[in-house]
């Protein structure tokens, strides 16, 4: 299996990558994103490891090998059970903080091969395409992001109708061997750490837009190929006593300008198809998969979250007062709420042509609480832990200096911790809830699934009025008694 070692020697491929106005020679030594780049690392080793063969792991169906859980198509519940505890290893290696390990994008290609007949509709070539990219991916562990967003240039013309028809990715060239990309996509959430990128589009495309209505993969390191990250924020976090989580698992969010790049055929699932470039993600479990492992990584985070905020009172000595543990009762039944969701899409799965969904009224469900409830759950972490994510020495290297350290060893301590341990779990407490890392991740589950408006129109498409209405018609359908 692919090793953490090959996984950070295959990123070192000329890839074009921009930071603070220079490009960055190799992704793996920047201090932009080495870290992050050996979080993952970690997990290919995880995956790779002997003792966790059975529940990482699953037979090639073509080469009988070992590959990774996320790839195999879901044919029962077990199936599914078994994908999830595959990408809850992965989220508890990562404390639910990497939304986009190797295992997402993994598994929109694995709900694409298990319905081909979407892709077909524009040509059998395509479903053939997508059916053996997904055995590719699989058998050779690939690990790829995607770029599914337009660039916020002016949301209130079409792609077509913006001031220059290449500001978004679209086809600009088609050849006898395929096809030519220009234009930007975002968000690209881990591409600097990926192997590919997926080029596509979620949002809605109308009638004049078929040059964006595409579905592609294209190396990270592929000419023409540019990303500019946003601000890494590990590039900042000078050690990671002080900044444990940014330092660490920053996975980046980037741009990606598609400068003339060449995609052969082979890579081409859709081609200027707006039906098909719209049913990729509803007509196949692709939005399903993909977003279960999100669940999962969600659900491990708030795991994590809890875990924080009860160390913390312990630390203070608050754990036992009752408006605390009243006010962590309230946090931990809403995280146990999406836990309890995270199982319905299993048990509430539908099987659809020998092909097990996850259920997708549940999933919208649980997204559309994540954006509304995210907040409020971190509002209440900050009420708990009051002023001790602010009563801090200002860097570990206060530790070394003689003059200061006995004083903060004093006064900076709990009742149940010295003060360099405190230090260390406030430390821990503030870079996931008030440092610039942390701001994002605030921002990115708020608009997770995009934006939750759309999100609640999902669950009101997947809920099952029918039944609801009927059950009102019945009521009105009782027989007039007599009082």
């Amino acid at each position: 299996m692919r090793s953490g070692a090959e996984y950070l020697k295959s990123l070192n491929d000329g890839r074009v990558v921009f930071v603070e106005g220079e490009r960055v020679a190799d992704v793996t030594k920047h201090p932009a994103f080495r870290e992050a780049a050996r979080s993952v690392a970690r997990l290919f080793d995880i995956a790779a490891d002997p003792a966790n063969r059975e529940r990482m792991t699953f037979a090639s169906p073509k080469t009988g090998e070992p590959v990774w859980r996320c790839y195999q198509i879901p044919r029962t519940h077990a199936d599914l059970r078994a994908r999830r505890l595959f990408s809850e290893t992965w989220a508890e290696a990562t404390f639910g903080l990497m939304g986009r390990s190797p295992d997402h994008v993994a598994n929109f290609f694995t709900g694409y091969a298990a319905v081909p007949s979407v892709f077909a509709a524009g040509g059998q070539k395509f479903a053939d395409n997508v059916v053996a990219f997904h055995e590719k991916m699989r058998d050779e562990y690939l690990y790829l992001s995607y770029a599914i967003v337009p660039p916020q240039i002016d949301r209130s013309k079409p792609a077509h109708k913006q001031s220059d028809p290449t500001l978004y990715a679209g086809v600009v060239k088609e050849r006898d061997d395929g096809i030519v990309i220009a234009g930007a996509q975002q968000v690209a959430t881990g591409g600097v750490l990926s192997d590919w990128i997926h080029l596509s589009c979620i949002h809605p495309l109308q009638p004049g837009d078929e040059n964006y209505a595409n579905c592609v993969v294209v190396p990270v390191g592929a000419p023409g190929v540019k990303l500019i990250p946003r601000r890494p924020f590990a590039l900042h976090a000078d050690n990671s006593f002080d900044y444990p989580l940014s330092s660490r698992f920053d996975e980046s969010d980037s741009y990606v300008v598609f400068d003339n790049v060449f995609v052969p055929w082979e890579h081409v699932f859709i081609y200027r198809n707006l039906e098909i470039s719209r049913d990729q993600w509803f007509k196949t479990p692709s939005h399903s998969l993909g977003n279960h492992q999100a669940q999962v990584r969600y659900v491990t985070k708030l795991r994590f979250m809890m875990g924080l905020v009860q160390r913390t009172c312990e630390m203070i000595g608050s754990a036992s007062m009752p408006p605390v543990q009243i006010a962590m009762g309230e946090i931990a039944a809403l995280a146990s709420m999406y836990e309890g969701m995270l199982l319905a899409h299993e048990t509430n799965a539908p099987i659809r042509d020998g092909v097990l969904w996850p259920s997708v009224l549940t999933l919208y469900a649980a997204m559309a609480m994540q954006a509304e409830f995210n907040g409020r759950m971190l509002e209440t972490v900050r009420e708990l832990v009051s002023s001790s994510v602010i009563s801090q020495p200002s860097s570990v290297k206060d530790f070394d200096n003689p003059e200061v350290a006995p004083l903060i060893e004093r006064y900076m301590r709990s009742g149940t911790m010295d003060a360099k341990s405190r230090t260390a779990l406030v430390r821990l407490l503030w870079d996931f809830i008030g440092t610039e890392f942390g701001s994002r991740h605030q921002q990115y589950e708020k608009f997770y699934g995009g934006s939750p408006a759309i999100v609640k129109q999902n669950v009101y498409r997947n809920f099952d009025f029918k039944r609801a209405t009927a059950l009102v018609d019945a009521a009105l359908k009782l027989p007039q008694v007599k009082t």
